[in-house]
């Protein structure tokens, strides 16, 4: 009898569980992203950065520098920058394979008001971070309010669908900017997937990377593509898009009758094309 008992129990606790599960996947995230370009940031900016966190007294700061050759160096120079904008604590926690386990650091990161990821090499980022606890703590993190920040290779994270820089196609070799538009020429990894429906570049106007957007566009014509110049970010809150700095914003989305030519060239007879500056807002898909 006992054992009849339980088992519908069990079974309803499972099913209760799930649905619980799935209901927080779905539910917006209750926190912002500040997603920079790049370059050097103003004192403007940083002070915006922080405003945009809301911390209270007891909030803290995570900076994960894993995206850069030199961590102690990349977590110094934000450390400076956020020390003149706030008093909250701001830790580092350059996680690698020995620590992205354990357990101190992953529910310090997810009690973060603002997770800060440096610039570098958003493949090297990924590389320590993706499917790890690492990567469920910034996604709680983000769903329980937090501010989740990052600069040009921290940038590039964001996305679901990430630039990794590299070009497939002709002369491989890295360069800052696409020499051609030709459709399977990027190269994607799985970033972060904090915007779900966005692709981000970085240092846009600055590195003239229009070929390179247009192209990943190309590859995902249902995303909005943004280009987010240095010194220049925006601010997203579930939809909602600010973009705050010194420079521009580009969005480019929904391309008319994409056509690839036998050679691969792309084609279209239009698509939406917007350039923003500090102040204007605008919403994603």
């Amino acid at each position: 009898m006992k054992y009849l008992l339980i088992r519908p129990l069990l079974t309803y606790a499972l099913v209760l569980t799930s649905l619980l599960a799935v209901a927080q996947q779905g539910a917006a995230a209750k926190g912002s992203l500040f997603i920079i370009g790049g370059g050097d940031k103003s004192p403007e900016l940083i002070q915006e950065l922080i405003k945009t966190a809301d911390m209270r007294s007891k909030d803290y700061v995570v900076v994960l520098p894993m995206s850069s050759g030199f961590p102690e160096r990349s977590f110094e120079a934000i450390q400076q920058e956020l020390s003149v904008a706030t008093r909250n604590h701001i830790a580092c926690f350059n996680f690698d394979a020995s620590k992205v386990n354990d357990r101190k650091w992953l529910d310090s990161l997810t009690g973060a008001r603002l997770i800060y990821i440096t610039g570098g090499d958003q493949n090297r980022f990924m590389k320590v971070v993706l499917n790890t606890p690492v990567y469920k703590a910034i996604h709680q993190a983000y769903q329980n309010g937090a501010t989740v920040a990052g600069t040009s290779a921290g940038a590039a994270v964001m996305s679901k669908y990430m630039i990794t820089g590299d070009q497939l196609l002709g002369d491989t070799a890295y360069k800052a900017t696409f020499d051609q538009l030709r459709f399977g020429n990027v190269e994607f990894q799985e970033g972060l997937g904090l915007l779900d429906s966005v692709i981000i570049d970085q240092h846009f106007v600055r590195r003239s990377r229009y070929n390179r957007l247009i192209s990943a566009l190309a590859a995902h014509p249902g995303f909005d593509c943004i280009g987010i110049d240095e010194g220049t970010a925006i601010i997203v809150k579930q939809k909602k898009i600010r973009v705050a700095g010194e420079s521009q914003v580009l969005r480019i989305a929904s391309p008319l009758k994409l056509k690839v030519t036998k050679s691969k060239h792309l084609k279209m007879e239009g698509l939406q094309f917007s350039l923003y500056t500090a102040g204007d807002t605008f919403y994603t898909k």
